[in-house]
């Protein structure tokens, strides 16, 4: 594949531009923000690399569109893709930071840090003993590279990590991972579940009143996509304590309309879709080691199963 022109559209751009075009001499660049980006742009380019475009533009005329985040539904979700044009996403520390995103809010939980606050503010001493995480059950959905390293980071700590995916293939670190038809009867063991999943067909509104009806007042941890959240069933769930409390990172609508029942709900904890930033330096890596390998004609680790959407 012969990539000359490359478009990049992005937030961060100015960024991106100090650390890519030293090292790819040999192409040419634009680098935009999205307000100023034209079809004229698009025609231009053999490629683009972006992420979350809030328009819809037709990417059918480059030969390569790179991700310059882990999710690619921006892209795929409910649209025709061409399937001459290559996809990949970015793949970097992302695991490690959600990993840690989802450990910190579970420690939180099991160290009974709102409770002490409380208890501070009215200067009552009342001892009660904390929780071990080795103790605790977790059940990750997505199995992936995401899922993998929450399961390692978990199943380190001595907790009990199962997982959910589609094939329901045995992977490293988790205990066992079930097909999502088959895992409904196990819900009810859970103390905490965690959402990694990408969003597609088969995932939008996944996590409804069945799943959660399931639940015994366990935690909910959403670092997949909002749009596999089915809103009125969570708040339906938390009113039952069939959740006990509820982690959203992640949200159909970004930024979360100011009306929305979850910003004040007393049991939710809102936080705006940064389990997983990608940092300049580490965009720019990623797409400069993918540019480098489509030149060397080399295998893609990042490229995207266009049909499956992940």
């Amino acid at each position: 594949m012969n990539i000359s022109n490359i478009l990049l559209v992005s937030p961060m751009y100015k960024d991106l531009k100090a650390l890519i075009e030293k090292e790819a001499p040999h192409k040419t660049f634009r680098f935009v923000p999205e307000e100023e980006l034209t079809q004229e742009d698009l025609s231009w380019a053999d490629a683009l690399v972006s992420f979350n475009l809030k328009a819809d533009y037709d990417y059918s005329t480059v030969k390569w569109v790179h991700s310059l985040g882990a999710g690619v539904d921006r892209f795929l979700h409910k649209k025709e893709w061409n399937k001459e044009v290559l996809l990949t996403r970015t793949i970097c520390s992302f695991g490690q930071r959600i990993a840690e995103y989802c450990l910190s809010y579970i420690l939180k939980d099991l160290q009974l840090h709102d409770r002490f606050q409380e208890q501070q503010k009215h200067k009552n001493w009342q001892q009660c003993t904390p929780k071990l995480i080795g103790e605790q059950k977790v059940l990750v959905y997505g199995t992936g590279e995401i899922g993998q390293m929450i399961a390692k980071v978990f199943s380190g700590l001595g907790a009990d990590v199962s997982g959910v995916s589609l094939s329901g293939t045995e992977k490293e670190y988790f205990h066992e991972v079930m097909k999502h038809e088959s895992h409904f009867s196990r819900l009810n063991e859970m103390n905490y579940i965690i959402n990694t999943l990408p969003l597609t067909e088969q995932t939008e509104k996944l996590f409804d009143s069945v799943i959660f009806n399931q639940l015994s007042n366990a935690g909910f941890i959403n670092v997949g996509r909002g749009a596999s959240v089915d809103e009125e069933a969570l708040l339906q769930a938390l009113t039952e304590k069939r959740v006990g409390f509820a982690v959203l990172d992640v949200f159909e609508q970004e930024p979360l309309p100011e009306n929305n029942p979850l910003w004040s709900h007393p049991r939710v904890q809102i936080t705006p879709h940064i389990s997983a930033v990608t940092t300049p330096n580490e965009g720019a890596a990623c797409f400069l080691e993918t540019l480098k390998n489509i030149d060397e004609n080399k295998p893609l680790t990042n490229k995207v199963d266009t049909k499956k959407g992940y």
